[in-house]
């Protein structure tokens, strides 16, 4: 986890690039706004505008502020996938309670095979990655089969997010060209992050998106980005500064990244 990096440099050279600890590559930033224990306890009010994302990454997922749907952000665009279906794209001064984004570059760029179950998907992802101690921003475009996906729906205010579980709008569509964005963390991570895959899915018409459930895709394009920088930040926020985030919240997590 790292500290802003952007330390001052003379004029006439202009910012340098991070480097990554061995000094001989630039960073690769993965930016984090909240932690998915504070989104679980439901905190959440919006902390940080769409605006404010895209400064951080083109690319990344997240929520909205009163858990009003499933955040798409793809090509320095950011989605909203709402518990009606509908998709829409955000204007600037949309906020969000937690979010995760990147400036997208490819360090792996590859095709794979047909997979009729997410399973066997993740599993030719993970043939992809270089470690399971770092994290990754892996985008897949082609045909799918069938997309399961889900969105998220407002709930009453003291709701926490196992509550939005049990009540989330659930679509399936058939044979439609889209995108899938994921983050990948690593096991350690997962007191403040969502350990594992972690994907939500856009057509390639903006038409229809959410949380993926489940898949059957054909062959895809997979691009991968190796992130070797982890930037949290922490919001000041009264409810987040009095709130109660010492529980383990993985079981709570993992019941919400399911479907129902």
């Amino acid at each position: 986890m790292s500290q802003d990096s952007s330390a001052e440099q003379p004029s006439h050279r202009g910012p340098q690039p991070a480097r990554a600890a061995d000094g001989d590559a630039p960073l690769h930033t993965l930016f984090q706004v909240s932690t998915s224990g504070a989104l679980v306890s439901g905190l959440f009010a919006g902390v940080v505008s769409a605006e404010k994302i895209l400064q951080h990454g083109d690319f990344g997922l997240g929520t909205f502020a009163g858990l009003d749907g499933e955040m798409i952000v793809l090509d320095g665009h950011v989605y909203q996938a709402k518990g009606d279906g509908t998709v829409n794209e955000v204007g600037p001064r949309a906020e969000a309670p937690f979010a995760v984004v990147t400036r997208f570059t490819a360090d792996v760029d590859t095709a794979i095979d047909a997979a009729p179950t997410l399973a066997d998907l993740t599993a030719l992802c993970d043939r992809a990655r270089a470690s399971n101690n770092l994290f990754f921003a892996l985008r897949l475009d082609g045909r799918f089969e069938t997309v399961r996906i889900r969105a998220v729906a407002p709930v009453p205010p003291d709701a926490r997010l196992i509550d939005a579980a049990k009540a989330q709008h659930e679509f399936v569509h058939h044979d439609v060209d889209g995108t899938l964005v994921g983050i990948w963390s690593p096991g350690f991570s997962s007191a403040f992050s969502v350990p594992g895959y972690h994907f939500h899915f856009l057509s390639a018409d903006r038409s229809e998106g959410g949380h993926l459930l489940e898949c059957a895709s054909e062959t895809l394009r997979l691009r991968i980005d190796m992130l070797t920088d982890f930037h949290l930040a922490l919001p000041a926020t009264e409810p987040y500064l009095k709130a109660d985030l010492s529980r383990n919240a993985a079981d709570e997590l993992a019941y919400a990244e399911q479907a129902h």
